[in-house]
């Protein structure tokens, strides 16, 4: 089966789960026997998700950018094209592009009861501008 490019809508990541200017590019939707779906999300600079879990977690593959993620508790981290990162179901976090640069990822997000994300509040400016390690 080949799904071809192009064949779902891009969409704006909504206001209340993003700050900045996001766009997500659908990849597939989940099926019964691939209970996961798929989509390129670009982050313009600065922009980013809102914390959240995800039921049956998630892994990013960074295509092109650089990009920031966290976990609640844990340091901002930077993340790069190439880097895969793996969000543990249940694990509160958020993600996004650094303030000077644009990022894109692929997300496979696992779907658990018919859901793939509970989204929570939004990341400060604070918090999204705390001191990345090096």
């Amino acid at each position: 089966m080949i799904t071809r490019s192009g064949t779902f809508a891009p969409a704006t990541g909504p206001e209340e789960n993003f700050t900045g200017d996001v766009l997500v590019q659908p990849l597939f939707v989940e099926a019964e026997t691939a209970p996961y779906t798929g989509a390129y999300v670009t982050f313009q600079p600065g922009a980013r998700s809102a914390w959240h879990t995800h039921p049956a977690g998630q892994r990013l593959v960074v295509t092109d950018g650089i990009g920031r993620t966290q976990q609640w508790g844990g340091p901002v981290e930077e993340i790069r094209a190439g880097d895969v990162l793996w969000c543990p179901p249940g694990v509160k976090h958020w993600h996004g592009a650094s303030p000077n640069s644009a990022m894109t990822h692929i997300a496979l997000t696992g779907v658990h009861d018919g859901q793939g994300v509970q989204w929570l509040e939004k990341v400060t400016d604070e918090q999204y501008d705390a001191p990345v390690p090096t």
